[in-house]
């Protein structure tokens, strides 16, 4: 059968389109992503504004057209923290359905957690024992641990790199100057206070295999070194926190209009990049992880695998 996921996050709302049947490795069809930045977009009253909401309705508009137009039998729609957290998102939720005819559910930050986690286990299969799962989206930073497809621990903080630069970075995407190093130190302790409670809830879980999944963490391996995009889906990357240090140290002082020109790094996230940064360091840290796996599979899997898991068997 052919699958559609219209995932609405924090930066784009991507239409990923697969062939897939139960049993079977999703096989990709079509993606195409529009950025919004919606974890950008929300006011001081906590409101996603007119402009973002707009941006939404015709953003899932133009994806429930191109999923029409491949013929896709199932179309699973959803948003994440940008949405969800929003003050507005009933308002926003009903306009959306009104004027395109598509209900986005809204997945809870631990269900986030959790679906990336079943996708992070298929990835990489049972030999890979207890698995930490670390994802930085727009708006959150999910956690997950466990040994089977779903996690023991399942957490969710609003750390998100959107988030953290907008509220505790103000960056402005086109500045010729770097954040001043005082701002990027009072975000590190920020995160480190938001992880405490997650770090004590952590204890005496333990891992074998500690993974990485999202953009944000597929850009900070490639910037230490990681293979390209290009190099191919099956291709290992990792991360190591020595590396990420680096990187973190030579970020933080490129003004984010120029980090674009850096090698991997996308137009639409380069000014969130050391917000990311400061969140992965930390959260690597105050884990003891030393290395991380990069995983090409992520929530967007995780949705359509836990889909074909619900189909009776042929």
């Amino acid at each position: 059968m052919r699958l559609g996921v219209l995932d609405v996050g924090s930066n784009t709302v991507h239409l990923l389109v697969v062939d897939a049947h139960r049993g079977a490795h999703p096989w990709p069809a079509h993606s195409e992503k529009v950025v919004l930045r919606l974890a950008e977009q929300i006011a001081p009253d906590g409101a996603l504004r007119e402009a973002g909401a707009e941006a939404l309705v015709e953003a899932v508009r133009g994806a429930r057209a191109a999923a029409t137009e491949r013929q896709v039998d199932d179309l699973l729609a959803f948003a994440t923290s940008a949405v969800r957290d929003a003050t507005n998102a009933a308002d926003v939720l009903a306009r959306v359905r009104t004027a395109t005819g598509v209900r986005l559910a809204v997945l809870s930050g631990a269900d986030e957690a959790r679906m990336t986690f079943l996708a992070v286990r298929r990835w990489f299969g049972w030999s890979a024992g207890r698995l930490l799962v670390l994802d930085i989206g727009g708006g959150s930073l999910e956690i997950a641990a466990g040994i089977d497809e779903d996690p023991d621990v399942a957490v969710s903080l609003p750390l998100g790199a959107g988030r953290l630069t907008r509220d505790r970075l103000a960056v402005d995407p086109q500045s010729s100057t770097p954040p001043p190093p005082q701002l990027v130190e009072e975000l590190r302790a920020y995160v480190d206070s938001r992880l405490d409670p997650v770090v004590e809830r952590m204890t005496g879980v333990g891992w074998e295999r500690p993974v990485a999944t999202s953009k944000t963490f597929r850009t900070l391996a490639r910037l230490a070194g990681a293979a390209p995009s290009g190099a191919g889906l099956w291709a290992r990357r990792r991360l190591t926190r020595s590396g990420l240090r680096q990187v973190l140290g030579f970020i933080r002082h490129i003004p984010p209009s120029q980090l674009v020109e850096l090698e991997g790094v996308s137009a639409g996230r380069a000014h969130q990049l050391l917000a990311g940064a400061v969140v992965a360091e930390a959260v690597m840290r105050r884990l003891g992880v030393d290395s991380l796996d990069v995983c090409p599979w992520a929530l967007r899997e995780g949705v359509i695998l836990s889909r074909l898991d619900q189909l009776a068997p042929v």
